[in-house]
């Protein structure tokens, strides 16, 4: 049965708000019922005739919808009474407590901000938990809230398996495919699961979302993944309501965009009426646990008191069209089965639902009265965790001799035995290393198999691990990222390749908005730890352009909680990945490895021939720890504290030579610091390096702005040492053109002699 809602509005409604209204609606509905009464069914049997949803099971969803719709009447009560801080409601969406009702605690969840109802019913899995007192605290900021730690609000529980995020534009949908396809790579694997291997992923959003760059990616993925039989069990639930805040989604859209897609499998159900729908989101669900296959569930909902607290619809929606839609509040009809079943009385719907709302504003008062957070140091405890001896003794661990001889091929050809060699070919050995010390590890990426990648640094790896462990993707940064965060959630190592820097532009957000942000809205409950390795800044010879070329690290340097290393000869390469590795198992960072390309080959660093940029493999039980330099001090003798220059990446060997010439030109001595780790940037070690120098020299392949550069001024002057004269040598605020006009806009030695001339007068 629809409700009836009068129109226009009646003289004593006036004046109330949207959710007040909606209030009421449902208490004059209830009270005006007069539709038949069957007799009551028993808890086992269908709550109405030909539904799926037994008598038993509706009164607990129906139990759950009102959860979802008092904790929004809550919100939109307290937030004016600064006690809540957050009014972005599920009222409407309630019907997605269907599928929580039906899939396990155990389904990895990521959430649209619409999932009260689901989150409510999701509680009913393991006994002794509380959804309203959760979500109070949640609603509250609490720093006792289970999901973030007060951070924000998200829906999340670690019990529960549902991954917090803010879902805001459907950017989850990458990595919940990902999380997908992990459960079937690491059953093919041997690896052990956190979670039963029949499991599917679960990811919710809004029609509007759906048509976001990022959710296409996603569903062009699982496609691209079905087409093949490669298994990928997500639940893709699109929450149809018809609108994006203001924007409203043309009608039949969902339908026509996705109901006939090839490899993207479709459903629909009416999730306005639990006895409707139950079998439809029913059917969907064991669809995708039983094929493995990627599913759709277009899920119809409305939305109730609108976007958010502070959306007045009235000044932009019709009377008559926020009525209609009220009409379709799916309360109403979940409280016209309750009635029209004989389940339970007019007067039992309106007992239920003022007991829930007490129950809800009685939550809210408590957790009102918990501690919030109050110090910096609470807020940004959970966005970088750092254990530096136990990250050490992990990087430094060697109980893998047997699995790295077999890597190698025999014990003479382990690469410490083998003479010097250049950066590509240490990354290559260290990768192998790696492969054999974590048998959980992946590397994936465009042509990164059988190619072993545009520069081989990946060679030999898919044949000394197989497939299962090195492939190819589909050319998709967004989805390499999306699918390494799936990965990482069920316990794998992933080492995704971004085969460009200009590349890692497209996708970055899935570092920034998703990856890196895991830990801290989390409270540190979930991480997804991985390493990702990006080919990238300029001097390439031959082959270049903006795309291969790019020299902008200011995308990293702005992410926080990321670690960014960047070595400049191989031996360095080899006991950073270490490092990283152990911050990703220890302490579940991620982190990204910076390949400087026109290193790749370098074996000279003064004259043709010399071998002086070739470097020996350190031993399996040496790494570097995390922030440290390398300093260079003068051939010719002395500490270098004439002149100091901060460097990193192809920065390095050009200083070097540069400072041969500035000692021939000015008598100096000159010590070439190289950073390595450029975020975050080690303050305390530049400050000890320039306070004994002269002078400082800066050069930096980067750009003008924002670039690794202004950071080592800031952390000289803000250590004091802001008098001493200094030069900064950097790239050009422009794309890198093609060709030797490349050399025009980023440092060359001449630049860094020049700068030293400046500093001499």
């Amino acid at each position: 049965m629809t409700a009836s809602i009068p129109t226009p509005i009646p003289a004593r409604m006036r004046g109330l708000n949207r959710a007040e209204i909606c209030d009421v609606n449902f208490t004059e509905f209830v009270r005006g019922w007069d539709g038949r009464r069957d007799a009551a069914p028993a808890p086992d049997e269908a709550v109405l005739e030909g539904s799926a949803l037994d008598a038993a099971g509706f009164r607990e969803v129906f139990e759950s919808q009102l959860i979802s719709r008092h904790l929004d009447l809550m919100a939109r009560v307290l937030r004016v009474q600064n006690k809540v801080f957050y009014t972005i409601g599920s009222s409407g969406h309630e019907g997605n407590a269907m599928v929580a009702r039906l899939t396990r605690h155990t389904d990895p969840a990521f959430l649209h901000y619409r999932s009260g109802g689901f989150m409510a019913e999701r509680f009913r899995k393991l006994p002794g938990m509380d959804p309203i007192m959760d979500s109070a605290l949640s609603f509250a900021a609490s720093a006792e809230d289970p999901a973030s730690g007060g951070r924000h609000k998200v829906w999340g529980s670690k019990p529960l398996w549902v991954l917090p995020q803010t879902s805001t534009i459907a950017s989850h949908l990458p990595k919940a495919l990902g999380t997908a396809m992990a459960i079937e790579t690491a059953r093919r694997l041997g690896h052990p699961l956190p979670i039963p291997g029949d499991s599917i992923a679960i990811c919710s959003f809004g029609d509007a979302s759906s048509n976001h760059a990022t959710a296409q990616t996603a569903f062009n993925a699982a496609a691209w993944s079905a087409y093949q039989k490669l298994p990928a069990p997500v639940l893709f639930v699109c929450e149809d309501n018809g609108i994006g805040i203001s924007v409203k989604t043309p009608r039949g859209w969902i339908a026509r965009n996705f109901a006939n897609r090839p490899d993207l499998d479709y459903f629909y159900a009416d999730g306005l009426d639990l006895a409707g729908g139950y079998g439809d989101v029913q059917r969907a669900i064991e669809h995708c646990r039983r094929t493995r296959r990627p599913t759709f569930l277009h899920l119809r909902t409305t939305r109730i008191m609108g976007h958010a607290g502070t959306d007045f619809e009235i000044e932009w929606r019709s009377i008559e069209e926020l009525c209609a839609v009220e009409a379709t509040d799916p309360l109403l009809r979940s409280a016209a089965i309750a009635m029209e079943s004989g389940l339970m009385s007019a007067d039992k719907v309106l007992a239920l639902y003022e007991s829930t709302r007490e129950r809800c504003f009685a939550a809210a008062g408590e957790a009102d009265r918990r501690p919030k957070i109050e110090t910096l140091e609470h807020v940004i405890a959970p966005l970088a965790p750092y254990t530096p001896q136990a990250v050490r003794a992990e990087a430094t661990r060697v109980d893998y001799e047997g699995r790295r001889i077999e890597a190698f091929g025999g014990e003479a050809k382990l690469p410490e035995r083998q003479p010097p060699r250049h950066l590509a070919i240490q990354i290559n050995n260290a990768l192998h290393d790696l492969f054999a010390k974590y048998p959980e590890t992946l590397l994936f990426g465009e042509d990164v198999a059988q190619k072993g990648g545009v520069y081989t640094v990946t060679k030999g790896l898919q044949k000394a691990f197989g497939r299962r462990r090195v492939f190819n993707t589909l050319l998709d940064e967004t989805m390499i990222l999306g699918m390494a965060q799936g990965f990482a959630n069920l316990g794998l190592l992933p080492i995704p390749e971004i085969q460009y820097l200009a590349y890692f532009h497209n996708a970055c957000d899935q570092i920034r908005g998703e990856a890196a942000s895991l830990q801290f809205f989390s409270n540190n409950q979930y991480a997804n730890p991985m390493v990702v390795r990006i080919a990238g800044l300029g001097y390439q010879r031959g082959f270049g352009g903006h795309f291969h070329n790019d020299n902008s690290i200011t995308a990293l340097r702005d992410i926080p909680g990321l670690v960014v290393g960047c070595p400049s000869r191989g031996d360095d390469a080899a006991t950073m990945l270490r490092t990283l590795t152990a911050l990703a198992k220890v302490d579940g960072r991620v982190s990204v490895f910076l390949e400087p390309i026109a290193l790749y080959m370098t074996k000279d660093l003064y004259e043709p021939g010399d071998g002086r940029w070739l470097t020996t493999y350190p031993a399996p039980d040496e790494a570097m720890t995390l922030g440290e330099g390398r300093v260079y001090l003068p051939e010719s003798g002395g500490n270098g504290d004439d002149l100091v220059i901060f460097t990193y990446g192809n920065g390095v060997p050009m200083s070097l030579r540069a400072a041969r010439e500035i000692e021939n030109r000015h008598g100096w001595k000159a010590r070439v610091v190289d950073l390595r780790w450029l975020v975050p940037l080690n303050a305390d070690y530049i400050v000890a390096q320039a306070k004994t120098a002269k002078r400082v020299l800066i050069v930096d392949e980067g750009r003008h702005s924002a670039g690794v550069g202004e950071g080592v001024i800031t952390a000289i002057a803000e250590g004091g040492f802001g008098a001493r004269p200094f030069q900064r040598v950097v790239g050009v605020d422009t794309y890198t053109p093609l060709a030797g006009a490349a050399f025009l806009v980023i440092p060359g030695e001449e630049d860094i002699v020049a700068a030293a001339d400046r500093l001499a007068g």
